[in-house]
């Protein structure tokens, strides 16, 4: 970015840098940032130095970049390992070398990375545009702030948006209302679809239901809408048949539930593994099937746990089921028991599963509860487990 004139407005280039950091930093992300008087420089102290932040004063760029890495000049990576068989290891010892030798054998790249890091060749920033960005506005003569008004103007931009994604033959999978307000602040609401649509009922009821979320302040001047995510939309032709048994289209209901906060939407789908917290993972409500199933000669819970939870069990090793076992804190005697299943650990993925065992039963107690507990080990050998008892899901 070129911050120059901008600074100042953020309390100066050290506040104004540690803020973005810091902001990175909250959403959970790493960034190193650098200023200085050139986008090369710039460029190069932000990914070769291990402080997060780093302001070179004007004029001192050589002194900051003389002991840099050659990797640090956005040079191809056969010309940085073509220049360290030469011997040369940083910038410093590459700039004080004769560019004769080096241009007749590398090109002229060389010098103009060095030229651009050092100042002496202009290079503009070629700023990053989002690619065909769908989005419609509305300005505002007199500001707007009455829900019945902003929902009528919300309508309209529906409608301009999805006619521009029909022309494209798109569909939205996330849209973005960005409120823009007279006090120079702004809210944004998002709508977000399982599925790529253009339905301008469907996309205006999504935003109505969130309106009330809007607050107009002292009223609003602008309205944009814009399709944040866009993807392929083929209209396919709809028709009714007496033999065909109607499918059942659940995507609006997810639609709405996603739009309410419901983000913990998600179905289960297998994962080719005998150990049972891996053999399942979480898709998308509306991802393809894959046709990948789950083996069927074992009984499995309706609910698996997180973590097995340890158990007090006594039972007679090494191939009984539990006589009684006490979990939560509630002892419970078992009436029936099936098993055992045994499962190995998988040795490909980590060495301390070469040995490992468990023995999984079906049991139910006395009150006619069914559970899904294992024994550590097969009963015999320390090596293949501690012995120790775990429940590790429930039966419907």
């Amino acid at each position: 970015m070129d911050t120059e004139g901008a600074d100042h407005l953020q309390g100066g280039e050290e506040l104004m840098l540690s803020g973005l950091v810091n902001r990175f930093r909250g959403r959970g992300l790493a960034a190193h940032a650098a200023i200085a008087d050139t986008w090369g420089a710039a460029h190069a102290l932000a990914r070769a130095t291990s402080c997060e932040t780093v302001i070179v004063g004007r004029g001192e760029t050589a002194k900051a970049v003389n002991r840099l890495p050659l990797s640090s000049l956005r040079l191809p990576v056969d010309t940085v390992a073509g220049l360290r068989t030469l011997g040369f290891a940083t910038v410093g010892e590459l700039a004080a070398t004769p560019r004769a030798p080096l241009t007749l054998r590398f090109g002229p790249e060389v010098a103009r990375r060095l030229d651009q890091l050092f100042g002496r060749v202009a290079e503009p920033i070629d700023p990053i545009r989002p690619a065909d960005l769908v989005e419609v506005q509305k300005s505002f003569a007199e500001p707007i702030g009455a829900p019945e008004t902003i929902e009528k103007y919300v309508s309209r931009l529906v409608r301009q948006l999805c006619l521009e994604l029909e022309k494209r033959g798109l569909g939205v999978r996330r849209a973005d209302l960005i409120i823009h307000r007279v006090d120079n602040t702004l809210q944004s609401l998002r709508a977000g679809t399982a599925k790529p649509v253009r339905d301008i009922a469907w996309l205006t009821k999504l935003f109505r239901d969130r309106i009330e979320k809007i607050e107009p302040g002292f009223g609003i001047e602008k309205l944009s809408l814009a399709a944040i995510i866009a993807e392929p939309l083929i209209d396919v032709q709809s028709a009714s048949s007496l033999i065909e048994e109607q499918v059942t289209d659940v995507t609006p209901l997810i639609d709405v539930l996603c739009n309410r906060g419901g983000q913990r939407i998600f179905r289960v789908a297998p994962v080719a593994s005998d150990v049972p917290e891996r053999s399942v993972h979480r898709i998308v409500p509306t991802a393809d099937e894959d046709g990948a199933t789950w083996p069927m000669h074992w009984p499995r819970p309706t609910r698996l746990l997180t973590r097995p939870e340890l158990i007090e069990v006594i039972a007679l090793l090494p191939d009984h089921p539990p006589v009684s076992f006490t979990w939560r804190g509630k002892r419970r005697r078992v009436k029936r028991a099936d098993g055992p299943e045994r499962i190995f650990g998988e040795w490909w993925k980590r060495g301390s599963e070469w040995t490992a065992v468990r023995d999984y039963f079906v049991i139910e107690d006395d009150s006619g509860e069914r559970f899904w507990i294992f024994r550590s080990g097969d009963g015999v050998d320390v090596e293949t487990g501690s012995h120790k008892w775990f429940l590790h899901g429930v039966f419907a």
